[in-house]
């Protein structure tokens, strides 16, 4: 006759139970939170640690503490610090896009801020780096495909801070700057003028070679 299995005795079955229980609520608890060491950190310590990481080189690390700062003191000296250097902490963590938004929503936030020369100085930096092989692309690269738009928001943007602060200390390196992208966008539009004359179309050449289009480009 075949034998029951024997279950075992309600101690131990009690036990077994209670493990199985602790573990499941163990469990559930680490993926329904996370723990915050900044909790109950205040806006002075949460912007002395994001400068620490941020002298580390842990952009990633110095963004969050920015953005907690911003989101818990939405108000005051430090919030308005941290929207100032997210824009540049966003940049150096190679994400320009935010890096972007962030200048333009100072901008909009503070125009009238000491330090927003800096920001459309930074703004037309990122731009400008974006498309820093602007004249050394070359080869593989059909030109007519090349879309200039970020040398053409870095030019606005260093035209901005040249027009509205001409005594601004950025402002010098950005004239400079700009003097570059004239060239380089004159460098593509001659550039895409001999690829369309070597295929032949001749109208297209003319009409990207002609010089008031290439003076015009940036205006």
């Amino acid at each position: 006759m075949r034998s029951l299995p024997a279950f075992p005795s309600f101690p131990a079955l009690f036990r077994v139970l209670l493990a199985l229980f602790v573990a499941a609520v163990i469990a559930g608890c680490g993926t329904t939170s996370t723990y915050d060491e900044t909790a109950g950190w205040s806006a002075g310590k949460l912007y002395s640690e994001a400068k620490d990481a941020q002298s580390e080189g842990s952009w990633e690390k110095a963004a969050k503490f920015l953005e907690k700062l911003e989101a818990r003191f939405p108000y005051g000296r430090y919030a308005q610090q941290a929207q100032l250097e997210l824009g540049y902490v966003y940049w150096k963590g190679n994400e320009p896009g935010s890096a972007l938004a962030a200048c333009d929503r100072f901008i909009k936030l503070h125009p009238s801020h000491p330090a927003v020369d800096y920001v459309y100085y930074l703004k037309g930096l990122i731009n400008f780096n974006e498309d820093l092989g602007l004249t050394a692309y070359i080869s593989s690269q059909d030109p007519t495909e090349r879309d200039p738009k970020a040398a053409r928001e870095s030019f606005e943007a260093f035209k901005e801070l040249v027009t509205r602060f001409p005594n601004s200390k950025y402002t010098p390196d950005a004239t400079l700057r700009m003097n570059y992208l004239v060239n380089a966008m004159a460098s593509l539009e001659v550039h895409v003028a001999r690829y369309y004359a070597k295929r032949g179309a001749y109208i297209a050449a003319a009409n990207r070679a002609d010089a008031e289009r290439i003076v015009g480009i940036l205006d």
